[in-house]
């Protein structure tokens, strides 16, 4: 496997010449006074070392190792707790986090491409801090001030880590029926009692303590979700001092035993009238969670990128090294017994599909993570609207987009070593592994592609997508001339996807069925079209430097092969949801 490198000058090419984030942060005054370039520079360049250094030495071996469960504790793989402290004392669990508890107080912005660096290094070790600081911020945006300045502080620097238990037994995506219930004592706490399940991080050893935010019922609850609360339940207690106190009977009965992220602790996880604090309002939980959703949601769809991104540096060095064959236009290195595979149009087309998807995503997860930076930090009632509105629309798409992009680049990625990435020695079949949990967990994709449809299009009219779209038709109408190439065919997506957009509004009013039949293949349309988007925008900044550095004509290759082998698949995935929800009726339940 190649030794893992940030992607610093893209990051850098994405945050300050595409979308020249120092403009929007100088737009918000909790932003400007505290971010600066000089200061996000160095956080980059430190972050590629840290996770290139410290922890992408130990993807391999702690996939090999796995997580061990011994009587109620977990163990990670040998590094793991090292590896941790080095990563904690630099102060990136809190990259993001509220400066008034010690966090760093980065815009997601930045933090999204630190996110990206940890989860190419290892997406098992990434999640350990990624599941913290989403805890982080549910408790910073809803706990009472004593529950933040008795936690938080710790969290942040990653002497502590966070969990969030969601799911159970018999309740997956539809929380409405979860049965763990908190009844409420007369100091003003809650005593939690219930399993739940696929808790990442709930147990392990790199931490003193794990703070778990816990879904449950309050006895009076009305039924279904809207009789959801959120609780904050500590493994040990805390002392009014801060020091830790005794056992939480909190415990871990068990870890999975998983396709991929060996290294990263599954748990069931059982409360047994654990002692908790009530986060937000009574009943008010599931907007409490969803807070730290929309940041985690985007997360995931991140590690899908920060996997094909480490897939596609594996396979660029392999087939520059590996000779095979003879280019089909005659020999290439004619002092060598064959020419190295990179010559071949096929690899050519995996590598190209690659790069074209992680280059886009990396722009397209960036733009999210200002939606989001902007309706956090915007003084402006209308901007902070239009903000939310466009992070409601995006994040469904960011989370699967992204990791079905994800999966399908560290497959290619494997094919590109042939029967080699097949083997486990060389890193790309742990890659086509791990990414895989990526289009599972924090809703599944089907799940986002309803709530894309059912939510976000249908359930405003369109309201949201026609925010994103005019942004869009406004950049085609204003753009020079030059950019004919990328804006000419974007504005052809567009107006496809505006039609197919107004064919499922219309269509869902008499068939209800039209959501669900629709919304995978719609997401995918959405998706194709809004990377062309970064695409235009990317080579709007590129166009005219060819010649001042090999980055720029490699940027403006990329584009012309995005618009002319990949927007494209928006035809069929077009057809396929015009084709209507009847096939799918077709056959009775006994007939499958």
């Amino acid at each position: 496997m190649a030794d893992y490198k940030a992607p610093l000058r893209d990051m850098r090419f994405v945050l300050n010449e595409v979308f020249e984030v120092a403009k929007l942060w100088a737009q918000l005054p909790a932003l400007a006074e505290s971010v600066d370039a000089e200061t996000v520079e160095a956080i980059l360049e430190e972050a590629g070392k840290v996770t290139a250094k410290s922890i992408a030495p130990l993807s391999r071996g702690g996939d090999e190792e796995g997580c061990r469960w011994d009587n109620g504790v977990v163990f990670t793989p040998n590094g793991f707790q090292q590896a941790y402290q080095t990563y904690a004392e630099g102060g990136w669990v809190g990259v993001g986090g509220d400066p008034a508890f010690g966090g760093m107080g980065m815009p997601k912005a930045v933090s999204a491409q630190v996110e990206e660096m940890i989860n190419s290094s290892s997406l098992a070790f990434g999640l350990y801090p990624m599941l913290t600081a989403g805890a982080c911020v549910s408790i910073n945006t809803h706990a009472s001030e004593e529950l933040k300045a008795a936690y938080l502080p710790n969290m942040y620097s990653g002497v502590w880590a966070g969990s969030m238990c969601l799911t159970e037994p018999h309740a997956g995506t539809d929380l409405g029926i979860i049965r763990t219930k908190a009844e409420p004592q007369a100091d003003g706490s809650y005593k939690v009692t219930g399993t739940k399940i696929f808790i990442t991080g709930g147990e392990h050893d790199l931490t003193e303590n794990i703070i778990h935010l816990v879904l449950a019922k309050l006895p009076d609850a009305p039924a279904g979700p809207k009789g959801i609360s959120l609780f904050l339940v500590p493994k040990f207690m805390v002392n009014a001092d801060g020091s830790l106190g005794a056992r939480n009977p909190v415990s871990c009965g068990s870890i999975e035993h998983k396709m991929g992220i060996q290294a990263s602790a599954t748990c069931v996880m059982n409360f047994d009238e654990a002692v908790g604090y009530l986060i937000g309002e009574p009943n008010k939980g599931l907007a409490a969670m969803f807070t730290m959703m929309n940041y985690e949601r985007l997360g995931v769809g991140i590690q899908g990128l920060a996997s094909g991104e480490r897939s596609y540096q594996n396979a660029v060095e392999y087939a520059r090294d590996r000779l095979q064959s003879r280019s089909p236009t005659g020999p290439k290195s004619k002092d060598k017994v064959a020419d190295p595979i990179i010559v071949h149009p096929d690899v050519r087309r995996m590598l190209l599909t690659m790069k074209a998807s992680n280059e886009g995503g990396r722009a397209f997860s960036t733009y999210v993570a200002m939606q989001l930076d902007t309706a956090k930090f915007s003084e402006d009632a209308t901007t902070r609207e239009r903000a939310d509105g466009l992070v409601a629309l995006l994040t469904p798409v960011a989370k699967a987009f992204l990791t079905d992009l994800g999966l399908e680049t560290t497959v290619h990625g494997q094919q590109v070593f042939g029967g080699h990435g097949y083997i486990r020695e060389w890193g790309q079949e742990q890659l086509v592994r791990d990414v895989r949990i990526t289009q599972i967990y924090e809703g599944t994709n089907g799940i986002q592609a309803l709530d894309l449809v059912g939510r976000k299009i249908v359930g405003n009219g369109g309201a949201y997508y026609k925010l994103f779209a005019e942004e869009i038709r406004h950049f085609i109408n204003t753009a020079d001339a030059g950019l004919a190439e990328f804006t000419q065919p974007l504005g052809t997506a567009l107006d496809n996807l505006d039609d197919l957009t107004a064919w499922v509004l219309e269509r869902a009013k008499s068939n209800p069925d039209e959501i669900g039949a629709a919304s995978v293949e719609y997401l995918q349309a959405f998706g194709y079209t809004a990377y062309a988007y970064m695409w235009a925008l990317m080579a709007k900044a590129a166009l005219g430097k060819e010649n001042q550095e090999m980055f720029y004509a490699s940027k403006v290759g990329t584009a012309r092969f995005y618009f002319a082998r990949l927007l494209p698949r928006i035809h069929s995935l077009t057809a396929s949801v015009k084709a209507g929800s009847e096939s799918l009726f077709l056959l009775e339940a006994e007939q499958f």
